[in-house]
């Protein structure tokens, strides 16, 4: 008898273990134990929410703080912790603490699941993210604990300062503030906005730069990868900041100062790549300002992250791509470095893919949703597919359909630009033969 040899490759077991994931967390939240009311959360819902934490969206049909028990919640948080960093991330620290050595199919998963480009000195990669981690979260928490002191018992900031630290970090959004308020009530607060938008900035730069970072010191040079990762998040959150800060100046800045008008623009500009928490109005912001900040949703941030998008070093490629062409250069140059064709394409295969997510799920939203504005449905399926967050107020009124179409838009955008990236590093083959040239008119 024929034996049935069945193999996963790292792709798939990345989907499998997220869907796993996401089912685990889905059936915890139906338990009566999880919610206020003492009656658990209806499938879809729970569903919905799971989903939004393992793919670190935010996206909530239930408000967090009024609907769910503190076992709930921890349900939440340990999700999100494990979507942002990754299971196998977590897999590894288990290893760890049991001795356990890592195998060469293990360390293979690790590459994949972390974006790496190689699997030399990944176990010791994964055991500095891990620590990366837990200093900054740790960092975040102990400082937001003690803002939010003054206006709660000691306890309870305690709880929400790591509670939010280790959301922000992984870009997941997640408030306990009430009434889908997220962190409006600290709009002009310098400590709470500061902080925040450090978490988020550095949960978005990824782990590859973070280490070459930390390792600055001692080799006194940056890759070409980190260096458009931290020059493209400069450029892309001061500009923005710049851009929010006159278009809602009379808007929803309007009643603060100066500086609270400047934080309230600082933090618009940063949540966009893919936090999904926010400190003015989402439903009452300018349509210029909701049109930037769905680009801003659809880029991201950096790869290998804990953020979403098709991610800045995509957005930058094919920019880089389109000016060489106008200019009439056969080369892609950045910072003094080509760009080879394999990555360009990759790039414009991700970017394309996005898109017709975006478009083809948007379309979707304005049949099964009824009575709302057009840019509120593009504004839903951009946040999901970038998993953002933001919500200009579609999804508590969304229909099970409806639910349904963004759960698996956040799924699809959490790992859908990831597997396709591998997809085609796996599968790129020699052809066998080339076809004569065909000329096609562009343009």
């Amino acid at each position: 008898m024929k034996k049935l040899n069945i193999t996963l490759d790292p792709p798939k077991i990345l989907v499998l273990g997220f869907a796993m994931l996401i089912l685990l967390g889905t059936f915890l939240l139906t338990l009566p134990i999880a919610t206020e009311d003492g009656n658990g959360l209806s499938f879809i819902n729970a569903l919905f929410t799971a989903t939004s934490a393992t793919c670190v969206t935010g996206l909530v049909v239930v408000d967090t703080a009024d609907t769910f028990s503190m076992f709930g919640e921890l349900v939440i948080i340990t999700l999100i912790q494990i979507g942002g960093l990754g299971f196998m991330s977590f897999a590894t620290f288990f290893f760890f603490l049991l001795g356990k050595k890592i195998s060469l199919k293990e360390r293979l998963l690790l590459k994949e699941s972390l974006n790496n480009l190689t699997i030399e000195g990944i176990v010791k990669f994964v055991r500095r993210i891990l620590i990366f981690t837990a200093v900054i979260e740790s960092v975040g928490g102990i400082i937001l604990a003690i803002r939010f002191s003054f206006d709660m018992s000691i306890g309870k900031a305690v709880y929400y300062g790591f509670f939010h630290a280790i959301s922000m970090f992984n870009n997941a959004g997640f408030d306990l503030m009430g009434g889908f308020r997220s962190l409006t009530p600290y709009v002009d607060d310098p400590t709470v906005v500061l902080t925040v938008c450090s978490l988020i900035t550095l949960g978005g730069l990824g782990f590859i730069v973070m280490n070459e970072l930390y390792e600055y010191r001692d080799t006194h040079r940056l890759s070409m990868h980190a260096k458009v990762v931290l020059f493209t998040t400069i450029i892309l959150t001061c500009s923005a900041t710049i851009f929010i800060f006159f278009l809602e100046y009379k808007n929803t800045l309007a009643p603060l100062s100066i500086s609270g008008k400047g934080l309230g623009a600082l933090f618009q500009a940063v949540t966009p790549r893919t936090a999904g928490a926010n400190t003015l109005p989402i439903g009452d912001l300018t349509q210029s300002t909701l049109f930037l900040t769905i680009i801003f949703m659809f880029i991201g941030a950096g790869p290998g992250s804990t953020a979403g998008g098709i991610k800045i070093t995509t957005f930058v490629v094919l920019i880089a791509s389109v000016w060489s062409q106008i200019r009439g250069k056969e080369d892609v140059v950045l910072f003094k470095r080509r760009i080879v064709m394999e990555t360009i394409l990759k790039a414009l295969t991700v970017t394309v893919s996005g898109l017709f997510l975006v478009i083809i799920m948007t379309m979707l939203l304005s049949i099964t949703e009824k009575d709302f504005d057009f840019l509120m449905y593009l504004f839903e399926a951009t946040s999901a597919f970038g998993t953002v967050g933001l919500s200009m107020g579609l999804t508590p009124e969304l229909s099970p359909l409806g639910k349904l179409l963004i759960i698996f838009t956040m799924f699809a955008g959490r790992l859908g630009p990831l597997t396709i990236g591998f997809a085609i590093a796996m599968r790129r083959k020699p052809d066998a033969f080339r076809h004569p040239r065909g000329k096609i008119m562009i343009g």
